[in-house]
């Protein structure tokens, strides 16, 4: 379990069986370390180089020789702490680039594809989510048909924190919602969440994807797929807002 919680947090395997020899042998040599991991002392040496420059591995001279030891084992917060710090500012950095580029790449765009329907496909629990990033650019409110249990259960823990996003970027949302259990406790908290809910007037319909129609813009989501669709068309968009308040003022 240590082993692979380490991998996780991104160590290489030699870097995780050079760490946890280190513990087990309190101080150690190079040489010793190497005897004890099999792995060759001049990869052991560039390994604990890298593990002291994270900071969770020190060393110590006695009587002429270089002894290892690993640092108390709290230090690995700290680690991930600076690498959270540290990916946190190139992402900055890389934004501010981006964002001094875009007026150029916006003027290389093809005007005449302006008017154009645009689709955008996404697949997988990270297209989703991108997907969903896309609604909270709404203009007005969000009109959904939505099953509060499909969703949940294709991206549990992405939609708690989506709706508080919503809420705080004043996105209002109309939903029509089957009448399960998940989408009934979902509506008791509608006045926090900036939502307006109306369920299917009989238990026996329902329904598993889910549509958000906002801006000119139509969001298709399969849940049992695991994909969606965004298609940017004022035309289509215009269809579907007619069609969701004919269904929406009929009960």
């Amino acid at each position: 379990m240590i082993k692979e919680t380490l991998e996780q947090l991104g160590f290489s395997k030699k870097e995780v069986e050079i760490y946890l020899a280190i513990i087990k042998l309190d101080q150690a040599t190079a040489s010793l370390i190497a005897k004890e991991t099999d792995v060759n002392r001049t990869t052991v040496y560039d390994i604990l180089e890298e593990l002291m420059s994270k900071g969770i591995v020190s060393k110590i001279k006695k009587a002429n020789k270089t002894f290892f030891y690993a640092l108390p084992p709290n230090k690995l917060t700290d680690y991930l702490e600076r690498e959270k710090r540290e990916f946190s500012k190139k992402i900055e950095t890389q934004k501010a680039k981006m964002e001094k580029i875009m007026p150029e790449l916006l003027s290389l765009q093809n005007l005449h594809s302006i008017n154009k329907p645009k689709v955008q496909f996404f697949e997988g629990e990270k297209g989703m989510r991108e997907a969903y990033e896309d609604s909270l650019l709404a203009d007005g409110v969000i009109r959904a048909y939505a099953n509060v249990e499909e969703m949940h259960k294709g991206l549990p823990d992405f939609f708690p924190e989506y709706y508080k996003r919503r809420s705080e970027a004043g996105i209002h949302i109309r939903a029509i919602l089957p009448q399960n259990q998940a989408s009934i406790d979902r509506a008791s908290k509608d006045s926090e969440e900036m939502r307006t809910t109306k369920f299917l007037p009989q238990e026996k319909m329902t329904f598993s994807p889910e549509i958000n129609i906002y801006n000119n813009k139509v969001l298709i989501a399969s849940w049992k797929e695991s994909m969606a669709v965004v298609i940017e068309s004022k035309e289509l968009a215009d269809f579907h807002k007619l069609m969701y308040d004919l269904l929406w003022d009929s009960f």
